[in-house]
């Protein structure tokens, strides 16, 4: 028999409910939250029989959670730190989301898709999971440096990710896959960026530090919420995706020197409707759909494990980190995350292979952020392993090529 929830109150009671019942569960057996909000999608989604959510109304809660999730993400990034992190972490984010994108790309064509559907297989398993990966650091010990290392990547991967899927975005409201048709959108969204960053620099945490002067935190949470949702808006007016607004939102808001504690402010309200993002896309995951397609989702999950892997060591090890260090951050960073699902969900309107890439991009990072944690507990056992087999005439060689990068970084510029 399945039963029907009647209206937005019984939705919320019903997600509410067993999302907190699946929580307790994954935390008991400790593991990612986000699995946990995933299965409890699939319980009360229309495609297990039982007790059935109305994904439309869920939908509208779970809206809130993208944008906090995204406006929360940039509150850990500022402006001034992307000429201290470009040189390593930029780097070790570009090679590893290129590489990622192009065996994507290639395993969508081989697949028999179209050039589109293989550029989004691409673009969802190239970004990684900060959310997911955050959750795990949390349960397991990581060397400093493997932690600075990993959490510059992914914020790199963020700001690429928000670009990516603004192109894509626009590109898919288009029609059209060209060179002439990317650059014109790059250079719009470049002009909208520049205008919105200037202005917000000029106007934003001046205001976020009056307000916080009161002293009074409810009143710097409303403020920061409301900025969140209007620069959405602004984004969302011009054409582009509500993700890009919150995360300058976000980015703006941390510039003021405020972004600490506005991001503890905001927390409580982001845990609940982050995990009501996670609910609704596991609503949308039909298992029939996955177990007809189960050979793509090992072959997805296998491309994300293994080339993410490979990925971030060699560019780790191209940018001067030690091979243990390396080898640590790509088995860390093994998982995709909350960009795929919204990549994904690009395709997804036109049904067929859209759809079922949906399902899979949900699969996959299910999949992976079961496994994230145990990759991380392995990190350690595999460098020193790792240290022990390496012939030591190549840890020479990377040992001398890193502190040649350091002394090329350390150096002072000639004067003019």
């Amino acid at each position: 028999m399945v039963i029907y929830t009647q209206n937005f109150l019984e939705d919320m009671a019903l997600v509410m409910c067993v999302a907190a019942l699946a929580a307790l569960i994954c935390q008991l057996l400790r593991q990612p939250l986000v699995v946990g909000y995933l299965i409890a999608g699939i319980v009360v989604g229309p495609h297990v029989p039982g007790i059935y959510a109305n994904p439309e109304r869920v939908q509208l809660v779970a809206d809130l959670g993208v944008t906090l999730l995204v406006f929360s993400i940039g509150l850990e990034f500022k402006f001034r730190r992307l000429k201290e992190i470009a040189p390593t972490a930029g780097v070790v984010a570009l090679f590893q989301v290129g590489a990622m994108i192009g065996l994507g790309y290639l395993l969508g064509r081989l697949m028999g898709w179209t050039p589109w559907e293989s550029l989004l297989t691409g673009a969802v398993v190239s970004i990684s999971g900060a959310v997911i990966m955050a959750k795990a650091f949390e349960e397991a010990r990581v060397d400093s440096r493997v932690r600075e290392l990993v959490f510059g990547v992914v914020l790199c991967e963020d700001v690429i990710a928000i670009l990516l899927l603004t192109v894509l975005i626009t590109v898919a409201k288009g029609g059209a896959l060209s060179v002439h048709a990317l650059s014109t959108t790059a250079s719009l969204l470049s002009s909208f960026i520049i205008v919105v960053v200037v202005f917000g620099l000029m106007t934003i945490p001046r205001l976020v530090r009056r307000v916080a002067r009161l002293k009074r935190p409810e009143t710097l949470l409303m403020t920061s919420l409301g900025l969140c949702f209007a620069f959405a808006m602004i984004a969302e007016r011009a054409g582009y995706s509500v993700a890009l607004g919150a995360f300058l939102a976000g980015s703006l808001v941390a510039e003021s020197g405020r972004g600490a504690e506005v991001e503890e402010l905001i927390k409580p309200v982001r845990h609940v409707f982050g995990s009501m993002f996670f609910v609704s896309v596991g609503m949308l995951i039909d298992p029939q759909l996955l177990a007809r397609h189960w050979r793509l989702l090992l072959d997805l999950s296998a491309l994300v494990l293994v080339g993410k892997i490979l990925s971030v060591s060699l560019a780790s090890l191209l940018v001067g980190e030690r091979p243990n260090t390396a080898v640590k951050a790509g088995l860390a960073m093994a998982q995709i995350g909350v960009f795929s699902f919204l990549i994904a969900e690009v395709g997804a309107g036109g049904g067929g292979t859209g759809s079922l890439l949906y399902s899979l991009a949900v699969g996959v990072t299910t999949i992976t952020a079961f496994l994230c944690p145990f990759l991380i507990r392995a990190s350690n056992p595999a460098a020193e392993w790792l240290d022990h087999h390496l012939p030591a005439s190549f840890q020479d060689a990377v040992s001398q090529y890193g502190g040649w990068l350091e002394r090329m970084r350390a150096s002072p510029e000639p004067e003019e």
